[in-house]
């Protein structure tokens, strides 16, 4: 029997200061940060040309160009159709509402923010000219409407985008005085619509996503742990651990430190949910584990946490450090993702080790929270939400209180047992003893150890360990093989950009828009190549530019009159700079359209070097080049700050590299299983260029946490008993609970796809199938074949690589439940851990 270790006799009221400390700190930390988490929305910017470096060449532009315009625009296109041709009064009808246009109201919630004071487009409108233009086919009129993009990224008085008020405002004065039911439709689309729109999808991140995360990892729980109340403790750490990210990220991206966007919003909610509940699961199962072996759960916490700490403190660093990296990004919004993701996940790693351990010790508060929480639901419905918070509060504290009484009593009922025996305990003091959180699977205290289950063959983790023990060379060849077919689609995987309109997965208004103007005008009308360039190179560089395929007409920006042609009046100079806009012929949004304006670039360098190329089609290429450049920066970079920390925790060579190099090829293989399915399947039009990086970063900073898991149980293991049967012993014991944080997180990823956008709904495939991938192939197949197979030798050039292995001869392996020899490490003197419950 293992003795129970404590130094010196225990301090009951020591625990519950501790307790009580604990319970009042995460109890502000979620009363300030819960709040600011339903407002990240407020503080999010989703604008590329925003996240472009200073450097980039349509940065420059656009700074050169807000000499010509006044403003840096960000334009709203209004398209009114007719199929049946537009009369004389529907485009009156639209004149009389250019007009009024600046007059016109922009909505928002008046008792949301406490005021009804009236908020008028023209706050938002830049000084340039509306004019509609007709097309050559009569049946529709494009009207360009001009909002400053400073002034539109600001939020309305009840705290909403403006962005988002300017469409509502420009949608209902055209219902009401342009379209009509059996006449002209009139629909909001263009840069400014389009982002109106994803604001309006990411609007489903507060509330959409986060309730089916939670609810999808509730369910998973339940099944795993087969217990009422454990669910409730792994979701409450997570929820925590959200709070404190949510209030820090606030705070940063309101100051403007960090850039936060709606994919990076979405991916942190379900980072910290799986993160917190992945690292819940192995602390939960360790702490099963040592109730087996000690009477006080007091002692089993603390031996359960000591082991625990270790490969969750070096999975959050990995995820971390990995995520990290991401600051050498050119791109803002992929830059903004480190440290919106490390603080999401070190917020989860300090939940799940200082406030999990209160919750699993003294259930009591974890029944209390519970009650405290349907509470909160109820008088906040009845009263409201100021009278819920201060019930909440003081529902904790009292029963941070009675937990803290409870403990001196049963002390004192200890310490007098024969008084103690006529003396009835108080309520608050006669709830059974910590176990019964599990139940109805209450782990009992009976010294079942690892090595008796492994040893049987037991249970499916048991007839794994006993196949990659009896065949590991078969196993991890031919898992390598099949990896390596799925990775051989890799070329067919498509990240090369695709239309802003393909963005959303639903047809919103600016996608028919986008349709619509393509129909009747250009498909680059409203939206042209700004070229900038010194006065007198404006003949060669109109001339450059009409030459250039692609690009349907070039003229200079001139003072002629608003509606003339530009010919009426002088080039525009300021600075000694013109400005020459170029309209394209495909979709401004295209990649096609970004291939025209790397080759008009390409072609004016001859001109000079002075001579820049911009807008809006310029931006989404600078975006698209700033990934490429990222991707080759940032995948090295993470590759080798894994293999250093793994090198720390394993104090080795060669399992470092065994695993970053498994990790490698499960990811290879992962993006070519999501080629056949995007491709073949989904039959989707392809893929942001930022997607093999975000998925990247994700698989293997997350995908290695398995191996992690699998591997520090395995050193451990090793120590005693051999490198082999360690191997054996670590895949047995910790499949079951790798396993469930596998589907976990697999799950919590899937909950992306609720949201209608493609880039989301990728990276959400990427990812589930990539750790499900990890967690069922390579930590249980691939990795421990390879490991036995080398045998003591993965542990070079540490102090486990000069031991006996656990086997009589040379080549011979050791398969479950077969003893060591004589001569191996096996110490008699240790007994082993006991086993893991299945998970």
């Amino acid at each position: 029997m293992r003795r129970d270790l404590r130094a010196r006799p225990s301090r009951p009221w020591l625990r519950g200061v501790v307790v009580l400390l604990l319970v009042l700190t995460w109890t502000g930390v979620a009363s300030v940060g819960g709040p600011l988490v339903g407002r990240l929305s407020e503080v999010q910017n989703n604008d590329n040309a925003d996240f472009l470096p200073d450097d980039a060449e349509s940065t420059e532009v656009a700074d050169r160009s807000a000499g010509f315009s006044g403003s840096s625009a960000l334009p709203f296109f209004v398209v009114v159709e007719d199929t049946g041709g537009l009369e004389a009064t529907d485009r009156d009808a639209v004149s009389r509402w250019v007009e009024d246009l600046p007059g016109t109201a922009v909505p928002y919630d008046t008792e949301a923010a406490g005021t009804d004071e009236t908020v008028l487009l023209q706050d938002y409108l830049s000084d340039e000219p509306i004019v509609p233009v007709p097309s050559e086919d009569g049946q529709a009129l494009l009207v360009s409407v001009p909002v400053d993009g400073e002034a539109a990224g600001g939020n309305l008085p009840d705290g909403e985008g403006a962005i988002f008020g300017i469409a509502d405002a420009l949608r209902d004065s055209l219902a009401e005085d342009v379209a009509r039911d059996d006449g002209p439709q009139a629909y909001v689309t263009g840069p400014g619509g389009i982002l109106a729109d994803l604001v309006t999808a990411f609007a489903g991140i507060d509330g959409t996503l986060l309730q089916v995360t939670l609810t999808v990892v509730f369910v998973i729980l339940l099944l795993v742990y087969r217990s009422p109340l454990l669910p409730f403790a792994a979701l409450l750490s997570a929820l925590f651990a959200l709070s404190l990210a949510g209030g820090l990220i606030y705070a940063l991206a309101d100051s403007g430190v960090i850039d936060l966007n709606g994919q990076s919003q979405g991916i942190l909610f379900i980072l910290v949910v799986g993160a917190a509940t992945d690292y819940a699961l192995l602390l939960v199962a360790r702490y099963r584990e040592e109730l087996h072996d000690h009477e006080s759960r007091w002692t089993a916490m603390k031996v359960a946490w000591r082991a625990s700490v270790e490969p969750i403190a070096a999975s959050a660093a990995t995820v971390v450090l990995g995520l990290l990296c991401l600051l050498l990004a050119d791109l803002g919004s992929t830059r903004g993702l480190g440290p919106v993701g490390a603080i999401g996940i070190t917020a989860a790693f300090l939940a799940v080790l200082t406030f999990l351990p209160v919750l699993l010790l003294v259930p009591s508060l974890l029944a209390g929270l519970i009650v405290v929480g349907l509470g909160a639901a109820v008088v906040g419905i009845a009263l409201g939400a100021v009278f819920a918070l201060v019930a909440v509060v003081a529902l904790l504290v009292a029963i941070a209180v009675l937990a803290v009484a409870r403990l001196r009593v049963l002390r004192r009922h200890r310490d007098d047992a024969g008084a103690a025996d006529d003396e009835p305990l108080p309520w608050y003091a006669r709830v059974p003893a910590g176990r019964w959180l599990f139940w109805p699977r209450v782990p009992r205290l009976d010294h079942v150890h690892s090595r008796d289950v492994v040893g049987s063959g037991a249970g499916v983790w048991g007839r794994v360990a006993g196949l990659v023990g009896h065949h590991p060379r078969a196993v991890w060849v031919v898992t390598l093989a099949a990896l390596l077919g799925l990775a051989a689609f890799v070329p067919q995987f498509k990240a090369d950009g695709i239309e802003q309109t393909e963005v959303f997965r639903d047809r919103v208004e600016s996608v028919v828009g986008q349709e619509v103007l393509a129909a009747h005008f250009p498909a680059g009308s409203g939206s042209p190549a700004q070229v900038v360039a010194p006065q007198e190179d404006l003949a060669a560089v109109l001339d450059v530019t009409a030459g250039v395929d692609g690009v349907s007409a070039a003229a200079p920006t001139t003072d002629a009159p608003p509606g003339a042609p530009p010919e009426l009046g002088e080039p525009v100079v300021v600075d000694g700079l013109v400005q020459v806009q170029a309209v394209l012929e495909p979709a401004y949004d295209s990649p096609e359209a970004e291939d025209v304006v790397a080759d008009l670039r390409a072609a004016l360098d001859t001109v000079g070097d002075d001579v820049l190329v911009g807008g809006q089609t310029a931006t989404n290429l600078d975006v698209r080049d700033a990934s490429g450049r990222d991707l080759r920066v940032i995948v090295p970079t993470v590759l080798l700050v894994i293999l250093v920390v793994l090198v720390l925790l394993l104090r080795s060579l060669v399992a470092p590299v065994l695993l970053v190099l498994a990790n490698v090829v499960s990811f290879a293989a992962t993006i070519g299983a999501s080629a056949i399915v995007f491709n073949q399947v989904l039959d989707l039009p392809g893929g942001d260029p930022s997607i093999p990086l975000y998925g990247f970063v994700f698989l293997v900073a997350l995908g290695i946490d398995y191996s992690i898991f699998l591997m520090t149980r395995v050193r451990e293991e090793s120590a005693a008993q051999g490198t082999r049967p360690g191997v054996l012993v670590g895949l047995a014991v910790t499949g079951g609970v790798i396993t469930s944080a596998g589907i976990v997180l697999a799950a919590t990823f899937s909950a992306l796809a609720t949201l209608p956008i493609l880039f989301l709904l990728q990276i959400a495939f990427i990812v589930a199938f990539g750790v499900l991938l990890d967690t069922l192939v390579v930590r249980s197949l691939l990795v421990p074949a390879a490991a036995y197979d080398i045998g003591p030798r993965v542990w070079w050039p540490g102090r486990l690589a000069r031991g006996a292995d656990g086997v009589a001869g040379r080549g011979r392996h050791l398969a479950p439940g077969q003893e060591p020899d004589a001569g191996s490490t096996a110490s008699s003197a240790r007994t082993p851990q006991h086993a893991a419950e299945p998970v």
